[in-house]
């Protein structure tokens, strides 16, 4: 059997995409309660377990809520970039997105310290994003869904490798329960059968057994929604898994 690594992430964009979109009062409101109550109740969940976790922030959001990123920061969580105000990358002109994450990573890494990880809003690349990202000197992205394990990927376009920690819809809460209106115990099956069954294979090499959790905090913060997550963290405690920021396994398995 695997010792399975896990990776809980988080998509911290709050209001930012319906602020740039213009959007009425309420779609404003539901992405505020991802700082209002989606992030107190995560970090307390994680420090109670003591578990670091990687937090993909949109550089609206620091500028926004500075206060907020200092509490993902003084609790030793990972802080990675996620956009400016959670664009569509591939709308972009090669020159604006450019901007744009030299824009936010200025921002991150004014607060944060050196950033090394990128994950694409709406999990939607550029055919530039990579290059831009790896110009900037991030090690790794999580935006792909070409594996289930972490890998050295190379960026054709410059023959630059960079790790990718891949994602899937079904690893993702907002999919499950925001689209798709699934029940607590549903979300928490489909979860834990991805996580027992990577136990299971024999085929993966050593290191490569990750799990990819995504969150975002306007969804998991909900209080029967963030039962499921601590359920889940409980149940892969059981099972001896590890609980590591995305940097630190780039750095150490990869580099």
């Amino acid at each position: 059997m695997n010792e399975l690594t896990v990776c809980l992430t988080f998509d911290l964009d709050a209001e930012s995409a319906q602020i740039r979109q213009k959007e009425n009062p309420v779609r404003i409101s539901k992405g505020q309660f991802a700082i209002q109550r989606g992030m107190p109740r995560i970090l307390s969940l994680l420090r109670a377990y003591e578990i670091p976790a990687t937090f993909f922030v949109c550089g609206w959001v620091a500028e926004t809520y500075p206060e907020t990123i200092s509490n993902i920061i003084v609790r030793e969580h990972e802080i990675a970039a996620h956009g400016y105000m959670h664009e569509y990358l591939d709308k972009l002109s090669f020159e604006v997105e450019k901007t744009i994450h030299e824009k936010t990573n200025s921002i991150l890494e004014e607060i944060a310290g050196k950033i090394k990880g990128f994950r694409a809003p709406y999990w939607i690349l550029s055919k530039d994003t990579l290059s831009i990202i790896s110009d900037l000197g991030y090690i790794y992205d999580s935006s792909l869904m070409n594996e289930d394990r972490p890998h050295s990927y190379t960026i054709s376009e410059t023959n630059r490798r960079i790790v990718e920690f891949p994602i899937e819809w079904f690893l993702d809460d907002w999919i499950l329960f925001e689209e798709k209106q699934q029940t607590p115990s549903a979300v928490f099956e489909i979860w834990q059968k991805q996580f027992d069954a990577l136990l299971e294979l024999e085929e993966i090499e050593e290191n490569g057994c990750v799990f990819t959790l995504t969150c975002h905090p306007s969804c998991i913060g909900h209080a029967y929604r963030l039962v499921v997550l601590e359920r889940l963290i409980s149940y892969m405690i059981s099972r001896k898994a590890n609980f590591v920021r995305m940097d630190k396994i780039a750095t150490d398995f990869f580099l």
